[in-house]
């Protein structure tokens, strides 16, 4: 299996966009070249660092928004998130009323369970509101 034939968003001519609900199946993936034994013959253990720098939501309370850029780290085992796909989830999430803990929280779970990776750390770098910055992070570790 080559590693893009299954995308679906990548390549396309038009994208939709879609902002008010976060929805994990806009996620896509392609096989880890780090488990692919004809493109890493040495065994190479790899991983992945991802900054997200526009994500945005709302504040369920008040409806104002959050701005944070979301980092992503990673040990794969068989797959890799698409970068595309990725955009488009944490897009879902611009017009949508979440607290910042959920939302680092839920796209750490979404991808755990899209990608089984070894681990996975999920930040959110929140821009500081009244003088506060606010840096919530969620952690996987395989057992």
């Amino acid at each position: 299996m080559s590693l893009h034939e299954n995308l679906k968003s990548l390549g396309v001519g038009t994208t939709a966009y879609r902002y008010d609900q976060p929805d994990a199946a806009l996620l896509e993936t392609f096989p880890s070249p780090f488990a692919q034994p004809d493109m890493n013959p040495a065994g190479a253990v790899g991983t992945l660092h991802i900054e997200c720098p526009e994500f945005t939501c709302l504040c369920p309370m008040t409806g104002q928004p959050d701005f944070a850029k979301i980092v992503i780290d990673y040990q794969p085992d068989k797959l890799c998130v698409e970068s595309k796909s990725l955009k488009l989830y944490l897009g879902s999430f611009r017009m949508h009323g979440e607290f910042d803990e959920s939302s680092v929280n839920r796209i750490c779970n979404d991808l755990v369970r899209l990608l089984a990776p070894a681990w996975l750390t999920v930040r959110g770098e929140f821009t500081p509101r009244g003088g506060i910055p606010f840096w919530p992070t969620a952690e996987f570790r395989r057992k």
